[in-house]
């Protein structure tokens, strides 16, 4: 009996130790604690409270994901040929991915932004940018798909996009590189002076989103990485990052860090506005693909433009200043009160803070530094409002809570720091795994913010997983910031390479998703709106086919008289009307993709047949029990035979 009170008691004893050791009321074991795990589950059955859009670098995507759980919810084409829904496959789609330089399949995706009204996010649309064939596009937040995608002219790395005023009236893209404007043959070393950074302003019509190059700002030959509008009492105004002022040609990573400060380029967009209006500016001649896709038509067109306005910075005074910030900023961050602009030099350890007002005053008071190609660099102590001394190295960017507090992300210490807005004190730190770049807090780029999560986006996995190969996917880390002190909750490893977030509560976009996909609203040519139009037709070489699907048949399900050396374009219209079931078509030696047409939806794809032979085809997106029934097959039949077209209904 001795005994077994005994090990009761040493039981008893070691069950406190563990409870101890979780004791909610004391400092958490970070990610490892069982109260972190239990934030970021999500029961079955039940939905993470908010959505992130997060960039896909490389992949030319934006990848959607729900927060707390990092679950990755959807993958949306924008850039990018994407065969698991035929983007940039089908004909319809392939005109989105139209430019100048022809047919662009691919590009680096880097910073997405929510459209806005007053300055809080509306969930509306989000706008991304394409880095490397300058462009922006603009993707429906109701249907998940992009709607529009318009070339940049003038422009390359198109970095510091693809940032909103707060009225969503601007979508704005500042070239990385300045390159010669208008392009033309000279020599590299002729850089100095001859180069332009060119900022262009796109409006966005408030009705449908659709898009427009209003003017091109062509702005000395710096390198323009980042921008954020004025908000609040700054709206109207938009700032950049600036690095390499001393406009050298090679060598960056050693001549473009000699100066002890870079700029951020403070712009009056209302005032420039104003003056085009009045007809100021220069037209000049230019080639660049305009790409809207039509939801009525489901097709997209692409149009040539030959036409941008420039404006000179120094015809409209007023309207352009320079501010000195430490040293190559990368980082450029307004707050939501719009009174301060954060620089983050990244060769720097501290956070240099700009203050609306004290610009203005400077501005007002002609307290200037100097000038730069004609645009007055404002005195450095004038316009500073403070600085954060943090002890970190490589600041890079800043999102704001709703408590007066900012998040800077530091990229050599690998951590992110949290101090207070007015007072510049730090408040807390938290390492990242590794070398963080951006973060996000979802709102926290606007004038309401969400204070509850914060996503940090690493460029390095390291050992945060299995080793899966010489080049993993990243890594992402939520922390929960809705107390006094940051807590790592969860990593999550993330597509492509992220480069910016955008974030909001998923009760903000759930009313506006669509759910019904009308047949009766289809206005594309080829549509076939009933079983009983479905029919098979030839005109040469090319035969068009003109498909219905609905679970779980095609009509026609088998067609015969196609001939080798034939041109077969499959018209398919998806007879299903809600929301989540689409119908997948492929037919061996299809050299395309296969694609999936969404309710409501026609889609085509095209097919030359090089091989005598019975070919079939089949749904390839799971639809209903009798999915594997669903199928047909293609006779194909040589060059020189005469078999006649036919087909059958399947009735």
């Amino acid at each position: 009996m001795k005994k077994v009170k005994y090990s009761m008691l040493g039981l008893l004893g070691l069950s406190m130790i563990f409870i101890g050791c979780n004791d909610p009321g004391k400092s958490s074991n970070g990610a490892l604690a069982s109260s972190a795990a239990e934030k970021v589950y999500i029961a079955p059955g039940q939905r993470d409270s908010y959505y992130a859009f997060l960039s896909g670098g490389y992949s030319g995507n934006l990848t959607v994901y729900g927060l707390p759980s990092g679950r990755m919810f959807k993958e949306i084409p924008v850039f990018s040929q994407f065969p698991t829904s035929g983007y940039g496959y089908s004909e319809e789609t392939k005109p989105m991915l139209n430019t100048s330089f022809g047919f662009v399949p691919w590009d680096d995706l880097h910073h997405p932004d929510i459209s806005q009204t007053n300055g809080e996010l509306d969930g509306r649309w989000i706008f991304v940018n394409g880095n490397n064939t300058p462009r922006i596009a603009r993707v429906s937040l109701s249907t998940f798909e992009t709607e529009e995608i318009i070339e940049i002219p003038n422009s390359a790395g198109n970095h510091s996009s693809s940032f909103i005023t707060e009225n969503t009236e601007y979508v704005v893209a500042g070239t990385r590189f300045s390159v010669p404007v208008p392009q033309r043959d000279m020599p590299i070393n002729e850089y100095k002076g001859n180069f332009k950074g060119a900022l262009s302003f796109i409006s966005v019509a408030p009705d449908n989103g659709r898009l427009n190059l209003e003017f091109q700002i062509l702005m000395p030959g710096f390198n323009y990485d980042l921008s954020r509008p004025g908000r609040a009492k700054s709206h109207g105004w938009f700032f950049f990052s600036t690095y390499n002022t001393e406009e050298a040609n090679s060598l960056l990573e050693v001549m473009a860090s000699q100066n002890d400060k870079d700029f951020i380029a403070a712009v009056n967009w209302m005032k420039i506005e104003e003056y085009v209006k009045n007809g100021g500016g220069t037209k000049m001649p230019a080639n660049y693909a305009h790409n809207v896709y039509d939801e009525e038509t489901h097709t997209g067109t692409s149009t040539m433009k030959k036409e941008v306005i420039t404006v000179d910075p120094t015809d409209v005074p007023g309207a352009f200043y320079l501010l000195p910030t430490p040293k190559s900023p990368h980082g450029c961050d307004v707050d939501p009160s719009g009174q301060y602009i954060i620089g983050s030099g990244k060769l720097s350890a501290d956070i240099t803070v700009h203050s609306f007002d004290k610009m203005m005053a400077a501005i007002e008071g002609k307290k200037f530094d100097g000038e730069a190609y004609g645009i007055p660099i404002l005195k450095f102590e004038e316009v500073m409002a403070g600085t954060v001394k943090s002890g970190g190295l490589g600041p890079l960017h800043t999102e704001f809570d709703d408590k007066g507090n900012a998040y800077t992300t530091f990229f050599i210490s690998s951590e992110v720091v949290k101090w207070n807005v007015g007072t510049w004190e730090v408040l807390d730190r938290k390492p990242t795994y590794y070398s963080v770049g951006h973060l996000m807090i979802p709102g926290g780029n606007s004038r309401k913010p969400f204070s509850k999560y914060l996503v940090a986006m690493n460029k390095i996995t390291k050992d945060r997983y299995l080793p899966t190969g010489p080049e993993m996917e990243h890594s992402a880390q939520i922390y929960d910031i809705s107390g006094d002190k940051m807590e790592l909750l969860y990593d999550f490893p993330t597509h492509g390479e992220p480069h910016y977030a955008a974030g909001c509560p998923a009760e903000l976009l759930e009313p506006r998703s669509k759910k019904i996909y009308r047949l009766d609203e289809n206005k594309h040519k080829y549509v076939t709106s009933s079983p009983d139009q479905a029919r098979v037709e030839r005109n040469g070489n090319e035969v068009h086919v003109y498909m219905s699907t609905i679970r779980s048949h095609f009509t026609p399900d088998n067609i015969e008289g196609i001939k080798v050396g034939d041109k077969v374009y499959f018209h398919i219209t998806n007879h299903e009307q809600d929301f989540d079931v689409p119908h997948g078509f492929s037919i061996i030696g299809q050299n395309t993709s296969e694609i999936l047409v969404m309710p409501g939806q026609t889609k085509t794809s095209v097919w030359e047949p090089k091989q005598v032979g019975v070919w079939p085809f089949y749904c390839t997106d799971f639809c209903s029990a009798l999915h594997q029934e669903m199928q047909g097959y293609v006779r194909v039949s040589p060059a020189n035979a005469n078999v006649e077209l036919s087909w059958s209904l399947g009735e």
